[in-house]
C-alpha cells in the first residue's frame, strides 16, 4: 500500500500541471518514509492519465470511475476519496490548493476525522510527521503546521513545488465504488468552461497584470506582452480593475481573487493594496510599473519602473520582441 497518496485533479478533460508538482513532492516524501507513492484519478476515462503521472514518480495509479463522477461534486468526490483512503491507509495525502482542492480537502478530512494543513508552500518530515509551511498575514511571515490525526492531509499552493521526472511503473488499479447519491445537497446542471485556451492564472509561469492605472478596459498592451512571452504567460488584473468591469473576476489576483506564484509577475498600474499583495507576494520575481513612486507595490518589487505605463510598456514590448528573437 502507498505511504503517500496524491489527488491528481482533472479539469476540462486535462490533468492539471499541479498534479505533477504533487507527484514530484510525494515521491520525495515516499522515499524518505521508505514506501510507495500512489495517485488517485476520479472520473470516467481518468485512467488515460496514468502514464503521465508515472513519469513523475507514481508507483500506483488508482482509477475511480462512475457515471456520477463525470462532473465535480464535492460530496461524491469526497465519498470516493474517503473510500480509497480507508482501503489503502496512506500516512500522507496531498492535494492542490486549487478551487477544487480547497473544497475537497476539508470535506474529505471531516469524513476521516482528520485535519488539513492548507495552502502550504513547502513540506518536510520530522520522523513520520509531515510539517507544512504556509504564509500568514498576507505573506508577512510563515508558520509551520502538522496534523496530529491520521492520515495527514495537506494542500499545496500551485506553482511552488518543483517537478522532477523519476519514471516509475504507474500500475493502474481500478477501484470499485458506488456513490451514495442521497447525500448530495446540490447537482451540476451546466458547466461553463473557459475554452479560450489561455493558461490558468494559478498555473502560469508569467503573469502580466493591470490595475486602476490602466484607465479602462483596453488591455491590448498587456495582452501583447503576454503574447510575446508565449503560452506560458497570461493576463491578470487587480480588484479595482475587476470591480470597474474592465476584466472578468476569473482574472482577479488577490485575497478575494486568485493566489498566484508565477516565476515572473509584472504589475502595471497597480498600487499594491494589502489584498493584492497577499495574492501575488510569493511570486519569484516581481516587476512594478507605476507613475507613483510611493506606491506600496514598490516595497515588494524586485525591479521598479516609475513612469507612465502607456509610454513604458510599448518600449518594453519592443525590447522584449528583439531579445526573444535573438
Amino acid at each position: 500500500m502507498s505511504k503517500v497518496l496524491i489527488y491528481a485533479e482533472i479539469k476540462a478533460g486535462k490533468i492539471k500541471k499541479s498534479a505533477f508538482e504533487l507527484a514530484s513532492e510525494g515521491r520525495k516524501l515516499a522515499d524518505s518514509l521508505g514506501g510507495d507513492l500512489g495517485a488517485v484519478l476520479i472520473g470516467p476515462g481518468s485512467e488515460q492519465f496514468a502514464p503521465e503521472l508515472a513519469k513523475f514518480g507514481v508507483d500506483t495509479v488508482y482509477s475511480i470511475e462512475s457515471p456520477e463522477l463525470e462532473n465535480y461534486n464535492s460530496e461524491y468526490f469526497a465519498q470516493a476519496l474517503t473510500h480509497l483512503i480507508d482501503d489503502t491507509k496512506p500516512e500522507i495525502v496531498l492535494m492542490s490548493h486549487t478551487m477544487q482542492g480547497k473544497d475537497l480537502a476539508p470535506r474529505t478530512a471531516a469524513k476521516l476525522g482528520s485535519g488539513v494543513m492548507s495552502d502550504c508552500v513547502s513540506f518536510r518530515l520530522e520522523g513520520s510527521t509531515l510539517i507544512g509551511k504556509r504564509p500568514m498575514f498576507a505573506g508577512k511571515c510563515f508558520a509551520e503546521w502538522s496534523v496530529s490525526a491520521s492520515p495527514q492531509i495537506a494542500t499545496a499552493r500551485p506553482n511552488v513545488l518543483e517537478t522532477a521526472e523519476v519514471p516509475k511503473s504507474g500500475a493502474i488499479t481500478k477501484v470499485s465504488f458506488s456513490v451514495d447519491t442521497s447525500r448530495s445537497t446540490y447537482s451540476t446542471k451546466d458547466l461553463s468552461l473557459d475554452t479560450s485556451g489561455k493558461v490558468d492564472l494559478t498555473e502560469a509561469e508569467i503573469i502580466v497584470s493591470g490595475g486602476r492605472g490602466m484607465g479602462g478596459p483596453d488591455y491590448t498592451l498587456l495582452e501583447e506582452m503576454a503574447g510575446i512571452f508565449g503560452s506560458r504567460a497570461t493576463v491578470g488584473a487587480s480588484r479595482a480593475a475587476v470591480d470597474a468591469g474592465w476584466r472578468k473576476h476569473s482574472d482577479q489576483v488577490g485575497q478575494t481573487g486568485k493566489t498566484v506564484t508565477p516565476n515572473l509577475y509584472i504589475a502595471c498600474g497597480i498600487s499594491g493594496s494589502i489584498q493584492h499583495l497577499a495574492g501575488m507576494g510569493s511570486s519569484k520575481v516581481i516587476v512594478a510599473i507605476n507613475k507613483d513612486p510611493e506606491a506600496p507595490i514598490f516595497t515588494k518589487a524586485d525591479y521598479g519602473i516609475v513612469g507612465d505605463l502607456f509610454k513604458i510598456v510599448p518600449e518594453f514590448n519592443k525590447e522584449l520582441k528583439a531579445i526573444l528573437a535573438e
